[in-house]
């Protein structure tokens, strides 16, 4: 595994003013008083957020506390060095470990997942592809691993191949909020050999310098993590027993317990909005990038979210319909990114060059948490005033 670099206040990007990149300050200070205001009203105990666009670092803020007191232990402040549970967040990170080992020639897009893990055609599951599995139309949207597999691949792979198909892959759209990321992470072990930890770490997050950004976070990193809580009825915020472990940080659930720096997850889209390369460092080929990024469910509804989504194998896009989840209804056509259940959401727009994240530490219950992120979205898309 890639040598432990611990996060500084040293960004990737260059940090520019927003003037000099045509976004508007007023509007920004609009939307840190949205977020001052939310943790104000109890919304969540903090938060943090990065913008980005042409490859300069715009602006970052954090808000609140990451941690709560608890047990005799203070409050942690929320700092620009925080990291914060990424829940699906973490999705686009795993799957593009994935675009690399395609573009290498040790995947294609649409195989069988069993030409590459024979015991996975369990349970007629012997002609689902990769395709589907990256655009949510695998056909088993409520499976998952145990927390047995985290430690042990052995039995994430039996697990993973003991999956059952709900319905006929590709006849449906319905996000798979854990199991389309674990068939990655046994698909990435079974090629490479490597961990898929290690894999991320090494040809993801590394070559790019992205130090607060791990799926499987060392135990050395622990006390930068943010606690992870949820919003009750009654406005407290109660802390998330399964997520608070350092089990589960180290374990990196491909799908959900990724961790990172507003600024570097806002830097990764950074990499994507320049078709794969950043800092004269490639990881991905244009072409790579524009075919993971379009939409390949069309107008299909999502059974999930019961709207459209607009799938690309990775990511989602969106398109022209009335609305949107968490990319902000105001978002150009060709805005994509993905987000992370009831706390936050990231973007990257091509038609201005400007990448945003959104990260907080405790969830929201919807519809409480979808109009959130609308209104937080529209604040960010607005203050690009020179397009």
């Amino acid at each position: 595994m890639a040598t432990l670099t611990v996060p500084t206040s040293t960004p990737v990007l260059e940090r520019v003013s927003p003037a000099s990149q045509g976004i508007d300050e007023t509007c920004l200070d609009r939307l840190y008083g949205r977020i001052e205001a939310h943790i104000t009203a109890g919304w969540y105990p903090g938060a943090s957020i990065a913008m980005a666009r042409h490859g300069k670092l715009v602006a970052t803020r954090s808000f609140g506390v990451s941690r709560l007191a608890t047990d005799g232990a203070a409050a942690v402040d929320a700092t620009d060095q925080t990291m914060w549970l990424l829940y699906s967040q973490t999705k686009p990170v795993t799957s593009c470990a994935i675009w690399t080992l395609v573009e290498r020639g040790q995947l294609r897009w649409h195989d069988a997942i069993a030409d590459y893990i024979p015991d996975f055609a369990q349970h007629g599951k012997g002609q689902v592809t990769l395709a589907q599995v990256l655009s949510h139309q695998g056909g088993f949207p409520n499976a998952a691993a145990t927390s047995a597999a985290w430690g042990d691949h052995d039995i994430l792979r039996q697990e993973v191949c003991n999956f059952t198909l709900e319905w006929e892959p590709g006849a449906r759209v319905m996000y798979h909020p854990a199991a389309a990321h674990w068939v990655q992470a046994v698909l990435i072990e079974a090629v490479t050999g490597q961990d898929y930890r290690h894999y991320i770490r090494d040809n993801v997050t590394q070559p790019l310098g992205l130090d607060g950004v791990w799926v499987g976070v060392p135990d050395a990193l622990h006390e930068q993590l943010a606690g992870a809580y949820e919003r009750t009825a009654s406005g407290e915020h109660i802390a998330l027993s399964d997520r608070n472990t350092p089990a589960f940080w180290r374990a990196g659930v491909p799908g959900g317990g990724g961790y990172a720096t507003a600024a570097d997850l806002t830097t990764f889209y950074q990499m994507l909005l320049h078709l794969g390369a950043l800092n004269g460092t490639r990881i991905l080929s244009p072409r790579t990038v524009q075919y993971v990024t379009r939409n390949y469910t069309g107008e299909r509804i999502d059974e999930r979210f019961g709207m459209p989504m607009h799938r690309g194998l990775g990511v989602h896009v969106r398109g022209t319909t009335p609305m949107i989840r968490g990319l902000g209804s105001t978002a150009s056509p060709n805005t994509f990114g993905h987000g992370g259940a009831g706390t936050s959401y990231s973007w990257a727009d091509p038609d201005t060059g400007v990448s945003f994240t959104y990260l907080t530490n405790s969830q929201m219950a919807e519809p409480y948490h979808s109009r959130r992120l609308d209104e937080i979205m529209t604040l960010a898309h607005a203050t690009v005033v020179e397009l």
